[in-house]
C-alpha cells in the first residue's frame, strides 16, 4: 500500500468532517420553519438515493448479493437509521442540551469494539488523539439549565441511541472486509427508506407544516451534506482504522459546527465549549499526524 492510498482514510475522514459540520450548524434551520424533524428525515432518506446511484454506477452496477454483505449492509443502515428515529423520541421528551453530549460519546462503544474484536492498535499520538477527542465530545452541546420531565424518559433513549451508533461504526469498519464500501452505503440508503414510512406516520399533520422552499427545499440542500458525509466515512472506515476514524470524525464535525456558528450564525460560546473547541483541534491533529501501521510497516522495509 502507497503512502497516498493509506492517507485516504483521512482525506475522506476531513471530507466528513467539513460536510457534517456545516450540517449541524444549519440542520436546525428547517424545524425552526415549520418543517417537521420526521419529514426532515424523510427527505435525509431520499437524499441518499444520488450518491448511492453514483457510487453504484462507478461500481459497473455490481450490488454485492451475498448474505453476509446483505446483513452487513441493512444492519448498518438500521442502527444508523433507527437510532436517527429514537433520537425524535428522546428530543420530543428531555433537553437536546443533555441528549447530544450522551449520543456523541458514541465512539466509546466503537473504540472499544474495535480493540476487544479487531485488535485495532494505535501509537502515542493517536492515543492522546483518542482521549483528547473523548474529552471534548460532551462540551460541545453542554449548556446550564433546567431539564423537564423525568430524566429516565430520555437518558435511556439517549444511551440506546449511543449503543446504535458506536456499533454501526463497528460494523461500518468490519464490513469492509467482506464487502465493497459501495454496496455498504447501497445497502444504508435501502435501510433508510424502509423507516421512512414510519417517520411518514409520525408526523402530526393536523399542526401547520411548511411546504414551501425553506421547508422541504431548504432541508433537501441541508440533509444532502449528511448524505455525502454519510457515504465518505463508509470510505474513511474501509481505508483506515475505526480507533482513529471514529474519533476523528465525531469531534471534528461538532469542532466545524462551532466554528461556522461562530464566523456565520453570530453565537458565541460559553468557555466550557471553548475548550472543547481546543481540545477538538489538538485531537484532530494528533488523530492526522499518526501514521498507519501500513506507513511504519513501509518505513521499515526502506
Amino acid at each position: 500500500m502507497t503512502a497516498t492510498s493509506s492517507r485516504a482514510w483521512l482525506i475522506y475522514a476531513l471530507v466528513t468532517v467539513v460536510l457534517w459540520g456545516i450540517w449541524g450548524a444549519f440542520s436546525g434551520l428547517s424545524p425552526h420553519r415549520g418543517f417537521p424533524e420526521t419529514l426532515v428525515y424523510c427527505v435525509w432518506a431520499l437524499t441518499m438515493i444520488p450518491p448511492a446511484l453514483v457510487v453504484l454506477a462507478q461500481a459497473g452496477w455490481k450490488l454485492d448479493r451475498t448474505p453476509r454483505a446483505v446483513a452487513y449492509g441493512l444492519a448498518i443502515g438500521l442502527l444508523g437509521a433507527g437510532g436517527q428515529m429514537l433520537l425524535f423520541y428522546a428530543v420530543a421528551r428531555g433537553p437536546a442540551y443533555l441528549i447530544f453530549p450522551v449520543i456523541s460519546l458514541s465512539p466509546v462503544v466503537t473504540i472499544a469494539l474495535s480493540a476487544l474484536l479487531m485488535r485495532e492498535r494505535t501509537g502515542r499520538l493517536g492515543a492522546i488523539g483518542i482521549v483528547l477527542a473523548l474529552l471534548a465530545l460532551p462540551t460541545f452541546d453542554f449548556a446550564t439549565g433546567s431539564a423537564g420531565g423525568s430524566s429516565l424518559t430520555w437518558l435511556v433513549p439517549a444511551l440506546i441511541v449511543m449503543l446504535c451508533w458506536g456499533v454501526q461504526a463497528y460494523f461500518m469498519k468490519a464490513a469492509n472486509h467482506v464487502t465493497s464500501a459501495e454496496s455498504i452505503f447501497v445497502y444504508m440508503t435501502i435501510s433508510g427508506l424502509l423507516l421512512a414510512p414510519v417517520a411518514w406516520a409520525m408526523t402530526d399533520f393536523t399542526a401547520p407544516i411548511n411546504w414551501g422552499w425553506d421547508g422541504p427545499g431548504l432541508a433537501t440542500v441541508i440533509q444532502s451534506l449528511n448524505a455525502i458525509g454519510a457515504l465518505s466515512l463508509v470510505f474513511a472506515f474501509r481505508y483506515g482504522k475505526a480507533i482513529l476514524v471514529a474519533p476523528l470524525a465525531n469531534a471534528g464535525a461538532p469542532l466545524a459546527t462551532a466554528l461556522l456558528s461562530l464566523a456565520v450564525l453570530n453565537v458565541v460560546p460559553g468557555p466550557l465549549k471553548t475548550l472543547g473547541i481546543g481540545l477538538a483541534l489538538v485531537a484532530s491533529l494528533l488523530l492526522a499526524l499518526e501514521p498507519d501501521a501500513s506507513d511504519t510497516q513501509q518505513a521499515g522495509t526502506t
